[in-house]
């Protein structure tokens, strides 16, 4: 690890950063402070508030309260631009680069060295771009297109973007998580050498193996706020207490489900590097939980039991049947539905009316000549509009007028309303009030308990423990650990998630 950047005026402080979305605190009162030449890393659960922060800081969203300061001088961050143009810039996960363009094109794209009469001077270009890559520790040919690079390459080329731009600043979200061993020790050595040039880093990671390997202090967040921040390295176990400490509270229903026979198993399922050999089963009757981190593979795994995806190899056999899924009309027709965690882009036709989303899974049954019975569909949407207490004028109202927990609970009535065996709700509480999310509760506890098997993927540990009867949990595309939740705690199940030993 490298030296410990010295005492002064911090260059960066942001003071009481506040943010505000519709029904969610995403930041409260958040303060936190960079030292020049200093790798500070930020922690939490997803949803604690780190990118939120993040994109205050990087001018894509405007805090509703507190102030930035930089070196010691309040600013204004009202866009990137204005961002970059203080010295700040920001690698996203994913890297926002020209795939058919050159290294060194994407590294000055819209700021190209020109000669006279505007044209661009490829040589100067191409000499920047290799000084630049240089510095950094790498090899790499600015004339490569980068679709012919490798993952650490195209970080690199992303960093080397960001020195372009003066960067004082680096924000880096989850840098390594798409790198081999090697690559992450080539990616630290260039770290240290721009913290040994003054720029300051801020390192989001869940890897809690790197901390001490590359970072100076850790600031960690829960439920948009600051806990503490604490001088690496500092005790794993103390960092993950820090982000995981949460009561459970009483919203959660009392259990009216008994588990039942084997209903689900997934066998042996791969994709790509995303998914590697998961096995579960899954009972009529019951809430399995998946838990695990951003990447750990639960949005993929649920779009193969779906149908979205097709797996490289493994099965998947329900009721002891071996089903062939190619497409989620495949799924539908076996009884599997998916509430996806994007309700608004892929749960829902916003334009269509209420009624129209609750009978989509259904339209074959409610058609007769290939013409949808209205009829049928109105009483349909009646029946479940009254069951669900559906907050909506009419059936005939427009989706995209309703709220989030009521747009909830339209996805969810459409399968129930089609007699769903197997639900899987990924994120089934995502950006809607306490009210409506102890309703979301009581329907899933209420659907379970007439026989269904649900799979409810959360990154909130506190809905994954209050509404599972079992958890899986996820790091890096494999199961990490299979619990009963009545001895599972919110400290275990992160360090599985962070693919620790307990």
């Amino acid at each position: 690890m490298t030296a410990s950047p010295g005492p002064g005026v911090p260059l960066l402080e942001m003071r009481g950063i506040s943010k505000h979305f519709p029904g969610v605190v995403a930041l409260d009162d958040v303060w936190f402070e960079l030292r020049r030449g200093e790798v500070h890393v930020l922690l939490g659960e997803n949803g604690a508030g780190k990118s939120t922060l993040m994109k205050i800081l990087s001018g894509a969203s405007r805090r509703d309260a507190g102030e930035i300061h930089l070196d010691g001088r309040a600013v204004e961050l009202t866009s990137p631009r204005d961002a970059q143009a203080l010295g700040v810039a920001t690698i996203y996960q994913e890297f926002n680069l020209v795939p058919h363009l050159r290294a060194a094109e994407n590294i000055y794209l819209g700021r190209e060295p020109r000669r006279a009469l505007g044209v661009i001077d490829r040589g100067q270009l191409e000499r920047d771009a290799a000084r630049l890559l240089s510095s950094l520790g790498t090899s790499i040919d600015p004339r490569a297109e980068v679709r012919t690079l490798g993952v650490a390459e195209q970080q690199m080329v992303e960093v080397a973007k960001a020195l372009s731009l003066e960067a004082r600043i680096l924000v880096m979200d989850e840098p390594t998580s798409a790198l081999t061993a090697s690559e992450i020790e080539q990616l630290f050595a260039a770290i240290r050498r721009l913290t040994a040039q003054g720029v300051a880093v801020i390192y989001i990671s869940h890897r809690m193996e790197e901390l001490a390997v590359i970072g100076h202090r850790a600031t960690v967040l829960r439920d948009g706020r600051v806990v503490g921040t604490r001088t690496l390295p500092a005790p794993v176990p103390e960092l993950v207490r820090m982000m995981a400490d949460r009561d459970i509270d009483e919203q959660f229903p009392p259990r009216t489900r008994r588990r039942g026979g084997e209903l689900l198993r997934v066998e042996g399922v791969s994709r790509g590097a995303r998914l590697r050999d998961v096995s579960f089963t899954l009972h009529r009757g019951e809430i399995l939980g998946i838990a695990g981190l951003l990447g750990a593979g639960r949005t993929e795994l649920a779009r193969v039991i779906a149908g979205a995806d097709v797996p490289d190899s493994g099965r998947i056999v329900l009721d002891g049947r071996p089903l062939r899924l190619r497409t989620p009309s495949d799924a539908i027709r076996a009884g599997i539905g998916l509430v996806p965690e994007d309700r608004k882009g892929h749960g829902l036709v916003l334009k269509r009316s209420v009624a129209a989303n609750l009978a989509l899974p259904q339209l074959p049954r409610l058609a007769r000549s290939g013409v949808v019975s209205r009829a049928g569909e109105q009483a349909l949407a009646s029946r479940w509009i009254r069951e669900l207490r559906i907050k909506t004028p009419d059936a005939g109202t427009q989706v995209v007028a309703l709220s989030g927990g009521n747009q909830q609970k339209v996805v969810l009535g459409k399968w129930l309303a089609a007699g769903a065996d197997v639900l899987i709700v990924d994120e089934p509480t995502r950006g809607i009030d306490v009210g409506a999310k102890q309703e979301i509760y009581v329907l899933l506890d209420r659907l379970a308990a007439g026989g269904a098997g649900i799979i409810m993927i959360s990154s909130e540990l506190p809905e994954v423990l209050g509404m599972s009867d079992r958890i899986l949990v996820m790091h890096q595309g494999r199961v990490q650990s299979m619990v009963d939740a009545d001895v599972a705690t919110q400290e275990s199940v992160l360090h599985a998630a962070l693919g620790l030993a307990s």
